[in-house]
This record gives structure tokens, C-alpha cells and sequence, in this order.
């Protein structure tokens, strides 16, 4: 087995999670989908969880490099903000999809406890980020105030994908995101 079919395991496995959820994959749709055999997918990740975890921790990292290239891009708040947005908007343009870790966090208690440490670790990144920012813009803030905001900028965005998601209509994100805006919870 080569690391191009773990990638495209993964590849095909993030699909179909941010399409269906964590507890609508299957390994026998996800082989038939790559074209190989169950067993295959066995051979690189022995468990449910161990892929669960391997897609949450890629996503993560993934994040990082996102997030970490917004802000070495730009010295601009608004395009950070934007950048931040436009990435859980970029999940809906692609098959009205969810933020992996988001659909994950919606089925938390199914989760084994490796896919829901990679799942938390994607939260704290995004609070942590967004802590950082809000540390630019709102400097009057105590820590705990930036890192409360953070959190509720984090959900609100979530949120927001959710719903248009569920309606199948992109323009909800972006009235809900325009809303935010002018009621200030997006700096």
C-alpha cells in the first residue's frame, strides 16, 4: 500500500464525513468509492476512530497553515475576518458541505475519545486564532473577555454554516455573516 492510496482514502473519507457525518461513514462505501477493498482501508487505518482522528488532526493542521498564512499575508483586520469567514463559506460552495470538526462536534458523544481529542484540538485552534486577532482589534479586553469572544465568533460562524447548510442556500451564510458584522460580534 502506498501513501497515494492513504490519501486518497483520506481524501474520499473527508468527503464523505463533511457530506454525511462522522457516523455515516463506511468503510465499505469509502473502498467502493476509492475502488479497493475494505481490507485495504483496514491496512491504513486499523479502526473507525483511527481514521476519524487522522481526518480531524489533518484538518487541523491544515487550519494552522490557513490561518497562519491570512495573517502573514496581511497586516489588514478585514482581510483576516474575511479570509476567516470565507473559508466555512468555501465549505458550502463545494456540495453544500460542513466544516469537517463542526459536523464532527455535532455527533461528539458518538465519537471515540482520539477522534474527539483531534475535534477539540481544532476548536482550540480557532479560539486560539481568533483570541489573537481580537487582541489587535479590542486590546481592552482582559484575556478572558478575547478568548469568551473568540469562542462565540468560532460558534457563530459554525452556526451560520449550519443553517445555510441545512437550508441548501449559500446566501444565509453570507446575510448571517453581514449581520454579525454590523452587530459586532465579527470585528
Amino acid at each position: 500500500m502506498t501513501t497515494d492510496t492513504r490519501e486518497t482514502i483520506m481524501s474520499a473519507a473527508r468527503k464523505m464525513v463533511q457530506t454525511r457525518g462522522y457516523n455515516g461513514l463506511s468503510f465499505r462505501e469509502l473502498a467502493k468509492e476509492v475502488g479497493i477493498k475494505s481490507a485495504s482501508i483496514h491496512y491504513h487505518f486499523p479502526t473507525k476512530g483511527d481514521l476519524g482522528a487522522a481526518l480531524a488532526k489533518r484538518y487541523t493542521e491544515d487550519g494552522l497553515e490557513y490561518l497562519a498564512g491570512l495573517r502573514a499575508d496581511s497586516d489588514e483586520l478585514n482581510v483576516w475576518i474575511k479570509g476567516y469567514t470565507d473559508i466555512f463559506r468555501l465549505a458550502l460552495v463545494n456540495d453544500n458541505r460542513m466544516c469537517l470538526c463542526g459536523i464532527m462536534s455535532a455527533e461528539y458523544d458518538d465519537l471515540p475519545p482520539e477522534v474527539r481529542t483531534e475535534v477539540d484540538g481544532f476548536t482550540e485552534l480557532n479560539v486560539r486564532w481568533l483570541t489573537e486577532v481580537l487582541s489587535v482589534c479590542r486590546p481592552q479586553l482582559s484575556l478572558e473577555e478575547r478568548q469568551e469572544q473568540a469562542l462565540a465568533i468560532y460558534a457563530a460562524v459554525e452556526g451560520a454554516q449550519l443553517i445555510a447548510r441545512g437550508r441548501a442556500d449559500i446566501s444565509v451564510f453570507d446575510r448571517t455573516i453581514a449581520t454579525y458584522r454590523s452587530a459586532g460580534l465579527l470585528p
